[in-house]
C-alpha cells in the first residue's frame, strides 16, 4: 500500500462494528483486508490489520489511522484488531453461514436462527443435542459442529488474553502460531520463552509483558531470562561468550537488580547446563551451552578428521607439478609449488592470503591434480554470491553449504550429517572466514570419516557475522597445516586497491595520491559529514555510472564503518533510496523502511524455509497490496514475503562492511567520518 504521507504522525483513531466480507485473510501471517459496516460511516469501510481468525458477521473494535491509498482508496489501517461474537440474528446468520465453524453453511445457518434465534451460540455450547431438532443435522454433523465451535472458543480467548496483556494483534498471530493451545499456558508460565522461540519478539518486549502479568522486577524467572538475553546479545555481536565480570555489569544495567540477585542467577543457569562456565586463559567466562559444545565439537571433529589416512593414494609431487603447469599454461610460484606438495599429502588443510596472492591458482591447481586421480570432489562456500564465483573460477559446480547440507524446512536441522554423510573424498569450502560455529559445526558433522577438508580464506577479512571466528582459530590452533600466501603477483600489484589492502594490513596508509588514468582506487576528500554525504550521492548517481558505464542500483555498493551517524548505513540510505529509486510506486512502509519495486533489499536474518540467508542482496520485483506481498529476487529465484514479516530484510543501497563480508561488487564506495577513518573514499572493481 502507499501513503499519502507515509512519514507524517496521525492521531490513533477508534472504529467499531460488522464484518461484512472477509476480502482477504492469511491463515499464516494473521493479515487480513475487510469490509465493515462501521458505527457513523455510511458506506462500508476498507480495514486492514491482524487478527488470528476472522468471519463475516464478527464485530471488530480496532484502533488505529486513516490512509489514502493510491489504488484502494480510503482505509482504516489497524495497529490494534479485535474480534467478538456477533449479537444480533442477521450477523449471526452471516457468522455462521460464513464457513468459519465445520458442518455449518448458509443452509444450516438460517436454519439455525430461525429456531434458535439469538441464543444459537448458547445451544452449541450448553445443550450440542438440540442441534438435531434443526432438519438435516445427525450425529455426525452435530458433533463436527461442536468440535469446530470449542477449537474456535480456544482461539478467542487466547487472543482475549494476549490482548489484555499488552501484545498486539500481529505479535499475538505469531504467538498463536507458535504454541496454538497452550499459548495462555506458555505466557503465564514464562513470558520470556517468546523471546527465545518468536521472532520479533525481544527480552525487552517479553519484559512489559511480564510486567503486565505481575512478574516482579527481581523474580528469578526473569533475572535468569536477562542473563540469557545479554549472552544471546554477544552472540549476535560475534562473541560465542562474554567475562563474567563483563556480562554481570551487562545484565546489572539491562535488570535495574541488585548483583546478588545476578550471581544467584548465574549460577541456577550453570547448574541446569543453560550456560557453561570456563575459563579463557586465566579469565573465568560463561558461555551459551549450544555455543559452547558446538567449539567443542569442531576441535574434536577436526582433530578427527586430521588424524585418519589420506582419501586418495600417495602422489608424486615431482611429476604432478610439471603436469599441470603444462594443462594451465601457469607457472606456479616456489610459494605456490610448495603449498601444492603439502596439500598432495594433507588430509586438513588451510590455504590463507589476502588478495593477489594466488589462491585461486593454487586451489584449482590442487583440484586438478586431484580430480585426475579420480578423486571425488565437493565444492561449497557460505553465499551463493561465493558459490558462484568458485564455479566460475574452477570450471566445477560449487554449491552454496546449506544446499549441500540438504536443508529441512520443517526441522530448520539438515538432511546430511553423521548418519547421512557426504558423497565425497575432499571437501572444499572456500569464503570460510565467514562461517560462524553452528555452520561449521553441521558442516563438519557431514563430513565422511575418510574424507579430506580444504579451507580456503583470508584470515584477515572481519570475522563471520554469526558467533565465532572458526578460520583465526583453527590457524591460530597450530593443529591442522597451514598454507599463508604473502607474495603479491604482478598483474595483481598493478590494482592500487590490491596494493592498499597489504599496506593497510602491514600497518601503514594506504596511497591517497592523485591516481594514473585507468586507476582502480580512487580518493575524494571531505571535511564534514554533509559534504561526504554530497560526494557518495554524486558518485552512487553519475560519476561512476558515467566513468565506467555501470548500473547505481545493481552494480555500486556504498559500504559503511558503522549503521549510526551521518554517514552511516541508515542515514545513507534514505538519502540514495531517493536519489535512486524515490518515485518507484507502490510503496509501503513497513518497521520504519519503505519498499517498494526497484529498489535493492538485504536479507538480515536466515530464514531457512524461504532458503535465504543474512547477507543475501536482492531486488524488489513486485509489492502487491491486493494480497498483501513483497517479492524480491535474490539471484535470479523469486521470494515473497508477507508484508508483515518485512522485518527480515533493509534497505541495501548503503550497507556495513560487516554484512558485506565474502562479496565482491563492480563498484564500491566507502564513506568515513572522524569517528572512523578521517576521509571519504571510494574504491571500484574491488572485493569487499
Amino acid at each position: 500500500m502507499r501513503f499519502t504521507a507515509p512519514f507524517q504522525e496521525t492521531p490513533t483513531e477508534v472504529l467499531s462494528g460488522l464484518v461484512e466480507r472477509v476480502t482477504f485473510h492469511s491463515a499464516e501471517s494473521g493479515f487480513c483486508v475487510l469490509r465493515v459496516k462501521a458505527r457513523g460511516q455510511r458506506d462500508l469501510v476498507t480495514v486492514v490489520g491482524h487478527a488470528a481468525m476472522v468471519s463475516a458477521g464478527e464485530w471488530i473494535t480496532a484502533s488505529g489511522e486513516w490512509a489514502n491509498d493510491s489504488t484502494h482508496g480510503l482505509q482504516f489501517r489497524a495497529r490494534f484488531l479485535k474480534t467478538s461474537e456477533p449479537t444480533s440474528a442477521e450477523g449471526i446468520e452471516r457468522y455462521l453461514g460464513s464457513g468459519m465453524i465445520r458442518g455449518i453453511g448458509p443452509v444450516y445457518a438460517k436454519r439455525l436462527v430461525q429456531l434458535f434465534g439469538t441464543e444459537v451460540f448458547d445451544v452449541i455450547e450448553a445443550s450440542p443435542q438440540r442441534l438435531r431438532e434443526v432438519g438435516g443435522i445427525g450425529p455426525k454433523r452435530m458433533a463436527r459442529i461442536t468440535s469446530a465451535w470449542a477449537e474456535q472458543k480456544v482461539i478467542r480467548e487466547i487472543m482475549v488474553f494476549l490482548h489484555s496483556h499488552g501484545v498486539g494483534t500481529a505479535r499475538a498471530v505469531r504467538i498463536f502460531k507458535t504454541y496454538g493451545a497452550d499459548a495462555v499456558q506458555v505466557m503465564s508460565e514464562n513470558p520470556y520463552r517468546l523471546a527465545r522461540d518468536i521472532r520479533g519478539i525481544g527480552f525487552r518486549t517479553a519484559d512489559v509483558i511480564a510486567a503486565k502479568l505481575g512478574i516482579e522486577r527481581t523474580a528469578m524467572i526473569r533475572v535468569r531470562a536477562g542473563i540469557s538475553f545479554a549472552l544471546t546479545e554477544a552472540m549476535g555481536q560475534g562473541h560465542c561468550g562474554l567475562p563474567v565480570e563483563e556480562l554481570t555489569a551487562l545484565a546489572t544495567k539491562l535488570l535495574e537488580v541488585p548483583g546478588d540477585l545476578i550471581v544467584s542467577a548465574m549460577e541456577l543457569e550453570v547448574s541446569e547446563g543453560t550456560v557453561i562456565a570456563t575459563p579463557v586463559g586465566e579469565t573465568p567466562c560463561l558461555f551459551l551451552a549450544g555455543l559452547y559444545h558446538a567449539e567443542r565439537g569442531i576441535a574434536e571433529r577436526v582433530r578427527a578428521l586430521a588424524s585418519g589416512p589420506l582419501p586418495w593414494p600417495a602422489i608424486d609431487a615431482d611429476k604432478a607439478l610439471p603436469w599441470i603447469e603444462e594443462r594451465t599454461g601457469l607457472s606456479l610460484a616456489p610459494s605456490q609449488a610448495e603449498a601444492v606438495r603439502l596439500a598432495l599429502r594433507s588430509k586438513v588443510l588451510v590455504v590463507t592470503g589476502g588478495p593477489g596472492v594466488g589462491k585461486t591458482t593454487l586451489v584449482n591447481s590442487i583440484l586438478r591434480i586431484l580430480g585426475a586421480k579420480g578423486v571425488r570432489l565437493l565444492l561449497c562456500a557460505p553465499t551463493g554470491r561465493a558459490a558462484k564465483r568458485m564455479s566460475e573460477a574452477t570450471g566445477l559446480e560449487a554449491r552454496t553449504i546449506h544446499r549441500l547440507l540438504e536443508l529441512d524446512p520443517k526441522s530448520f536441522g539438515f538432511k546430511r550429517n553423521e548418519d547421512s554423510p557426504l558423497d565425497c573424498d575432499l571437501l572444499v569450502v572456500d569464503e570460510s572466514s565467514m562461517i560462524d560455529v553452528p555452520l561449521m559445526q553441521a558442516l563438519l558433522r557431514a563430513v565422511p570419516d575418510e574424507a579430506g577438508l580444504l579451507l580456503v580464506g583470508d584470515i584477515d577479512q572481519l570475522p563471520s557475522v554469526g558467533p565465532g571466528q572458526v578460520l583465526a582459530d583453527l590457524i591460530g590452533s597450530g593443529t591442522v597445516p597451514v598454507v599463508r600466501l604473502t607474495e603479491v603477483f604482478r598483474q595483481a600489484a598493478q590494482s592500487r586497491i590490491i596494493a592498499s589492502a597489504h599496506r593497510i594490513n602491514q600497518g601503514q596508509m594506504p596511497d591517497l595520491g592523485r591516481p594514473e588514468p585507468g586507476s582502480d582506487f580512487y580518493f575524494v576528500p571531505a571535511e564534514e559529514p554533509e559534504a561526504a554525504v554530497e560526494r557518495v550521492l554524486a558518485l552512487v548517481t553519475s560519476r561512476i555510472p558515467r566513468s565506467f558505464g555501470l548500473d547505481p542500483v545493481r552494480d555500486i555498493q556504498v559500504l559503511c564503518p558503522m549503521n549510526r551517524g551521518g554517514v552511516g548505513a541508515r542515514a545513507l540510505n534514505v538519502a540514495l533510496q531517493a536519489a535512486l529509486n524515490g518515485r518507484a510506486e507502490p510503496r509501503v512502509e513497513r518497521f520504519g523502511s519503505v519498499f517498494a519495486p526497484g529498489d535493492k533489499v538485504m536479507q538480515v536474518e536466515n530464514d531457512h524455509e524461504r532458503e535465504v540467508y543474512n547477507g543475501d542482496l536482492g531486488i524488489v520485483e513486485r509489492v502487491d497490496t491486493e494480497e498483501s506481498e513483497l517479492t524480491v529476487r535474490f539471484e535470479g529465484r523469486q521470494v515473497t514475503y508477507p508484508l508483515s514479516e518485512l522485518d527480515a530484510l533493509q534497505p541495501a543501497y548503503a550497507v556495513t562492511i560487516h554484512k558485506s563480508q565474502g562479496s565482491e561488487y563492480p563498484a564500491v564506495v566507502i564513506p568515513s567520518s572522524p569517528s572512523t577513518t578521517p576521509c571519504c573514499s571510494a574504491t571500484s572493481s574491488t572485493p569487499a
